[in-house]
Parts: C-alpha cells; structure tokens; sequence
C-alpha cells in the first residue's frame, strides 16, 4: 500500500501465495458486482456529509457489540504503513479503545517494505505488540519468522460473526487464524473530473474499446485523458492486475498469481499490449511516461482534481482510497468528481480487492483485545463514518459511510461474499511483487517507459518472477 499525506498503499508487497488461502469465484459472481457499482456510483452527491477528507464526523459515537477488558496500565504499540489522513482516522479508532479499556495505545509509522521494517525493529528488540499487513504473503512471512502470533477465541469469535469465510482464510497460515482484515479496497475503478466529462460530451465507458474512445474524446476537448501515479510502481502493477483479470479470466489470474504459468505466457503479452493502447500514447498520460514516472500517487489524484476547466488530467485509476486525496481539493465526491468501474477488456469488468491486517506480535491480553476490538463493527464504523475507507466486515451498517458513493462501494464489496480477486502482487513473494525500484514495479515502470517492448517485458518479469518464487 502507499502513502504520504493522505495515500492509501494498498498494493505492495507480499511474500508466498503458495500457502494462502483462496476460495474459487466465479465469472458470473464477479459481473453481479461489476454490475452492482455500476449501476449507482455515480448518481450521487447533493447532501454528502463529507466527501471522505477525512475532516467529518469525529467517530467517537459508536454502538457497543464487543465486551472488552479493563486494561488499566498497559501499553500497546500499533504500526502500520499509513500517514496524512488515514493515520488521523485510524488513530480516532485507537482512542476509542484506549477509552473502553484504559489501555495506552501509542501508534508507530512504518515503512515499506514493512516486513524489512519489522526486521531491523524485532532485531533491535523493539517490536511493535500489533502490526497492520497490507499483503497475505507478508502474513505468511511473518508467521514464518516465527513473529506472528495467532489470533484468541475471542478474536476469533468476531471474525466468525462478522467476516464472510474468503475475507477470514485470506488471514489464515496453514489453517491457523493470523489476520484480521480490518480495510478493504475496491481496486478496480475509475475516478474523472465530471466538469472536463461534461465540457467534452464524453460518457463512462463500460467496456475498454469504449474507454479508449471516451479518452480520445476527452483528447479533443484539451484536457489530457489520463493521469498516472508511476513514480509508485504498485499503481501500474494494479492496472496490470484489472486488464489482466478481466481478459484472460479468474482461473489463468489465479494461475498467474501463484507462477503456476509463466509471464512469458500469451495471455501476459496480450495484457501488456492492451495496456499499451493507453500506455503508449504520451499525449494520453499527463507529463508523458517521463512526468508519470515522477508523479507520485497522491498527486497523481490531486491534479486530476485541481485546475479548474483546465486540470493535467481528466481520469485517475485506484481504488477507492482515492476519495482520500481528493478530500484534499475543493472538489467534492459525487458531483464534481465521480467515478465507474473499471471497464470490461473481456467478458467481464474486474474486481479485484485488496487489504489490511491486523497482526499480534507480541502476545498479551492487551493485543488480543485489540485485534477482537478491530475485527468487531465498533470499531470499523468509528473509521467508515470518517471517509476514505472500506470495510470487509459485513455487520458494518452502510449508513455510516459519509457519501453514497462510498456507501454503494461497501455494499458491493459485501455483496461480493467469497468472489473476489486478492491483489495479485500482494501475492507474490516481496521480492517480486512489493519492493520498490525492483521485480514487478520495476520492469512496469520500464514498460511505461517502452510499451512496444512487450517481449522483453515479459522475459524480465519471468526471470524475477522465477527466482522470486524458486521456480
């Protein structure tokens, strides 16, 4: 996942996807929650309480569902990657459970790669008691190392009455409960400037050949169609992710995912060159690939947002964290900025999903009670109220979102149950998947910088992709 100010990183690292956990979806599955966003993303707005900056309700009211102890005395060290607004709001959730237990609870900016972070902080006997992993393979890590610890009864408990059984095994290692996924993330979407869209008389496109068409609209207009995070090589590996899953269907993504084909397969090369219809156009990107390649992903959502009938770009792709960032603009969610699924490249849209959890490495009373505390819906509903933010938890009432854009997102995501695709790079070994200036992120941003090159691309990502898995 990814951050400063206010960004969500929610696609990094990870390590082996071999032994995680994932139930089989189907296509059909998959298109009912396509179709779902689709249908009320964007007939929203108007009475917004917020529009996810972050600067809303302050969270403190929050229906009681969990008993938790009395913790007077003790201390707890939470980290996790986020900063700006998401480590505000997150932090309003702590207090909370600082106020119902007595315990302190002092959060800890991390780094990534956050499994490095963890590391040098275990080795120098610092070790946080709780930590928030963005990737299933960074759990799988971690209990490797022998630094996770599991979750109690009555962490499970919770996740039993609140999460659907997919968003549970995802936190499992060898069938032990490790994580709670306490965010989620809608990874396939689209946000656009609604202003540029309406001076253009371009319209949201459903399928990728309509995408291309509203893009060379938006051209002709005088605004640039895209704007691209690429200094942050998760973003491109997520684009990657969307044509890929929708073109060549769940089972090959699955395969992929776990190396159990090659990069070198036609269905890459296929996804390599229709993202180069978007990719290879400079004067569809903002800067050009050289300007992408030193936007940063916050900014990236800024200055699609910014500039009046004239901004550097008209769409942005991520997740729906972005409504983060644009709480930093004046403009506002669901009327001056808007958004669609990310459209069909095959038979189906994608939907592809990413998350967060909690993880105890310091067993004690104190943690357990917060990691219970964290997969129950107090604790989720503190976070939706505030903006810029989903949860997997199904018992989280929709109500509390701030937005109807936000409250449809959580909707489907819930409606989705087990059929959902896991962000493929927070699959993939850290090495491959999650570190920056390397493996995966490294070989797309190369690629951005020449997409006819789409054979080498893929002879690169094989080659890393084989020592990273060991096969």
């Amino acid at each position: 996942m990814r951050s400063t100010s206010s960004t969500f990183r929610t696609s990094r690292s990870p390590q082996h996807s071999t032994a995680t956990p994932r139930t089989r979806r189907t296509a059909k599955a998959a298109t009912a929650v396509a179709a779902a966003l689709a249908l009320s993303l964007t007939a929203c707005g108007g009475d917004d309480k917020d529009s996810g900056g972050g600067t809303g309700d302050t969270g403190k009211e929050t229906g009681t569902t969990v008993t938790l102890p009395k913790l007077n005395g003790e201390s707890l060290e939470v980290a996790a990657v986020w900063t700006g607004a998401e480590q505000a709001n997150f932090k309003k959730v702590l207090a909370e459970f600082e106020k119902r237990t007595g315990a302190k609870v002092t959060f800890v900016p991390a780094q990534d790669p956050i499994i490095n972070f963890l590391g040098s902080k275990i080795a120098g006997g610092q070790p946080p008691d709780v930590v928030m992993l963005p990737q299933p393979g960074a759990i799988k890590q971690a209990v490797d190392k022998g630094w996770a610890k599991p979750l109690g009864k009555e962490a499970q408990d919770q996740l039993a009455k609140n999460y659907s059984q997919g968003w549970q095994d995802i936190g499992k290692v060898g069938g032990k409960p490790y994580g709670v996924y306490y965010k989620a993330a809608n990874k396939s979407l689209i946000w656009y400037n609604a202003p540029v869209f309406e001076n253009a008389g371009a319209s949201e496109p459903k399928t990728w050949d309509e995408l291309l068409t509203t893009a060379q609209t938006v051209y002709d207009s005088g605004v640039t169609p895209f704007s691209v995070g690429g200094a942050d090589g998760w973003t491109l590996t997520d684009w990657f992710e969307n044509v890929y899953l929708s073109q060549a269907g769940p089972e090959k993504y699955d395969q992929l995912a776990k190396h159990e084909i090659k990069w070198t397969d036609p269905s890459v090369k296929d996804a390599l060159t229709t993202l180069a219809q978007i990719w290879g156009k400079k004067d569809y990107i903002a800067g050009g690939a050289a300007g992408a390649l030193q936007t940063e992903f916050p900014a990236s959502v800024t200055q699609t947002f910014t500039g009046g009938d004239q901004p550097k770009a008209a769409m942005v792709f991520e997740g729906d964290f972005v409504q983060v960032n644009i709480g930093e603009t004046d403009m506002k969610v669901g009327t001056d900025a808007k958004v669609f699924p990310f459209p069909a490249v095959g038979d189906t849209a994608p939907v592809v999903s990413g998350g967060d959890a909690a993880v105890i490495l310091e067993d004690s009373k104190a943690s357990q009670a917060l990691a219970t505390f964290l997969a129950s819906p107090d604790a989720a509903t503190i976070q939706a109220k505030l903006g810029g933010y989903l949860s997997p938890n199904k018992n989280v009432d929709a109500a509390s979102y701030p937005n109807d854009v936000q409250r449809k997102m959580a909707e489907a995501l819930i409606a989705a149950g087990d059929d959902f695709r896991f962000d493929m790079s927070d699959q993939a070994p850290q090495a491959f998947g999650g570190t920056p200036g390397k493996g995966e992120w490294k070989i797309l941003q190369d690629f951005l910088k020449n997409p006819k090159d789409v054979a080498g691309a893929q002879a690169k990502l094989e080659a890393e992709a084989a020592k990273a898995y060991g096969s």
